[in-house]
């Protein structure tokens, strides 16, 4: 039988405050700072993922906790209009995780209370509904990092397709992904992610990018790498793949490399190639970023 959605994401989602031209040096005291904007909208990596997804055309469902809150409330009204389902997303008596961006030109602090992100497991992971599952924020989530190498296993076996973004690691550590990634299709860092995780698994540092995204490889994945203004590479079977950037005057990075998520995984399940689908990633990635907040600029499949 056909599974019911093209995706399933899963991880992280919650409220981002975003705040534009934020000071580098805050000033406590109860000193108080104007800055130029302020936005509410949704955040989580995987969340913004799905809703890319689900504008580029792709039938997806999101699967995480939110809590019994009105943050969390916001967080489920934001991906249903978005065209995403998610009716296996957990409940949680614990608080949604919060997230305040404080961003500066292109560049961002991201303050995040996780709430009730840390006991998302694998048993709350849906089985036989996608024919594709992508993981985000595997370090913010560490009750659904201890089953991971088995779920995705346990997907792989049941002829499902996976990827994974780790994102940033707060403790600065990058443990624990050897296993996690011989279970992974696709695993979509950023460059500096990639360098640190392949430092952690090598201990050899100051790699350049083709060489960490090639020992990233060797346990199985095609890695596809986020490289800011030098576009994209991506590293599969032995061959390296590049896509240029696409110039565009941002309004708001938040969000971009999710976009980019979102357009790799809709034309890899499409069947187009592997530079094809680095063009796509790119372009999305790029023209999310023509306003505030990660999903508000996504495009669709059409206007790519």
């Amino acid at each position: 039988m056909a599974a019911e959605f093209d995706l399933l994401v899963v991880g992280d989602a919650n409220p981002d405050v975003v705040l534009a031209g934020a000071p580098r040096e805050l000033e406590y005291g109860q000193r108080e700072r104007l800055v130029a904007g302020g936005d509410l909208v949704l955040g989580g990596s995987a969340a913004i993922t799905a809703c890319g997804a689900a504008r580029l055309g792709l039938r997806t469902a999101f699967a995480g906790r939110v809590g019994a809150d009105a943050a969390g409330r916001f967080v489920l009204g934001e991906l249903a209009g978005r065209g995403v389902d998610v009716s296996h997303c957990v409940t949680d008596p614990r608080p949604t995780a919060m997230t305040v961006v404080l961003a500066d030109g292109t560049d961002r602090a991201i303050l995040t209370s996780p709430g009730c992100l840390p006991y998302l497991t694998a048993a709350d992971v849906p089985r036989g509904l996608a024919r594709h599952v992508h993981v985000s924020s595997y370090f913010l989530q560490p009750g659904l990092a201890a089953g991971l190498p088995a779920l995705l296993g346990e997907l792989r076996a049941a002829g499902v397709t996976t990827s994974l973004d780790t994102n940033d690691d707060p403790d600065g550590r990058w443990d624990g992904l050897a296993a996690v990634l011989a279970e992974t299709d696709v695993f979509l860092p950023n460059a500096d992610e990639a360098r640190a995780v392949a430092a952690r698994l090598s201990g050899v540092r100051g790699e350049r990018l083709e060489a960490a995204a090639a020992r990233l490889g060797a346990l199985g994945p095609a890695v596809v790498v986020k490289d800011g203004a030098n576009g994209a590479l991506a590293w599969e079977s032995g061959l390296v793949t590049r896509a240029p950037a696409v110039p565009v005057e941002p309004v708001d990075t938040v969000g971009a490399g999710d976009s980019f998520n979102a357009g790799f995984l809709a034309a890899r399940l499409r069947g187009m190639s592997l530079r094809e689908c680095l063009d796509v990633a790119v372009t999305c990635g790029s023209l999310s970023t023509r306003a505030a907040g990660g999903t508000a600029a996504q495009p669709t499949w059409k206007e790519l």
